[in-house]
């Protein structure tokens, strides 16, 4: 997944399009970040179960408990440019 597309899913989650941003991250469950955002996604949703399978998928547990919206910013700026 490439880090536009990264970006562009962490946008729409960012603007209430959590289903848009679904569908992206849904293409690649292999690449840690996009199971990242993934967990935001359920995060956000209420899911937090299906939320702390896809931490565990990105190995990135520590954040369960952050900020969703900080949590995006955070994934946002990480990425390259």
């Amino acid at each position: 997944m490439t880090p536009a597309e990264l970006r562009s899913a962490i946008e729409m989650a960012l603007a209430g399009e959590w289903d848009e941003a679904h569908g992206i991250v849904q293409a690649d469950e292999a690449d840690p970040t996009a199971c990242w955002i993934h967990a935001v996604l359920h995060k956000i949703e209420g899911d937090s179960g299906n939320a702390r399978y896809w931490y565990a998928r990105a190995n990135r547990l520590d954040w369960v408990k952050r900020d969703a919206v900080e949590e995006l910013a955070a994934i946002r700026d990480a990425l390259p440019t």
